[in-house]
């Protein structure tokens, strides 16, 4: 895969994860010149930073920018705060409702950098890899926010008041999938699933911890879709 510089320009957001880069390799399959949006938002897990920048390379992307946006400031989450991510040894930790690793208002930051970078270089597309169907409750990962997060954006920008009548569209290829269904999209498309990383809480060493919701819901994606994972998890939870 290549990012085309001559094809229509298209920004993704692009986290580390395995969602993110399946949605980036859709992006491209699709036509589109792909400009990689990765923000490092203070979260624990700031090894995804490192994965986003390897997948990038690898994605051959047109443009790839690193943003930080620190909201550990704001906190009142397991990822930006001291708040103890939830573990399980049996995947028991997933529950109904919105949990701790909930971030306020993340992807409703991360969409309005995203499209204030496509606005600045003249796109009409925005590329974010949420998922509706294998989420951990996460608001604002619904089809009803993307929906109304289009509507802002083409009430909100330049072009979309002045514009031709081109509008902006937000693009979640994957919200109505499964992970499984993502996971085997990813492998359809060649996605080197080696480079990404999903764990909310890794080890020291870099290793994803096995117990953690991401890491459940990965690996459960994987058994279901009959595809070896390929990244190293913790020896104390990897049998």
């Amino acid at each position: 895969m290549i990012g085309k510089k001559n094809n229509p320009k298209a920004v993704v957001l692009l986290s580390g994860g395995l969602d993110s880069a399946t949605t980036a390799a859709i992006a491209m399959e699709q036509g589109f010149g792909v400009h990689g949006l990765t923000i490092d938002y203070g979260q624990r897990h700031a090894i995804e930073t490192d994965a986003a920048r390897r997948l990038g390379k690898a994605l051959n992307l047109v443009a790839h920018i690193f943003q930080s946006v620190d909201l550990r400031a704001f906190g009142a989450s397991a990822l930006t705060d001291s708040i103890p991510v939830p573990k399980s040894t049996r995947g028991d930790a997933i529950q109904a409702g919105i949990p701790v690793t909930y971030v306020p208002a993340r992807n409703t930051i991360f969409l309005s950098l995203a499209l204030g970078y496509a606005e600045a270089i003249g796109a009409t597309d925005i590329f974010i890899g949420v998922n509706a169907v294998d989420y951990s409750g996460y608001p604002d990962c619904r089809p009803a926010f993307i929906e109304a997060f289009e509507r802002l954006a083409n009430l909100a920008t330049r072009d979309g008041v002045e514009g031709d009548g081109e509008s902006l569209r937000i693009h979640a290829p994957l919200i109505h999938r499964t992970k499984a269904q993502i996971i085997r999209e990813g492998v359809r498309l060649g996605v080197d699933f080696s480079l990404t990383h999903s764990c909310y809480d890794p080890t020291p060493e870099g290793l994803a911890c096995g117990l953690c919701d991401s890491c459940w819901l990965r690996k459960r994606g994987f058994a279901e879709a009959s595809v070896v994972d390929p990244i190293p998890y913790s020896p104390e939870t990897s049998g």
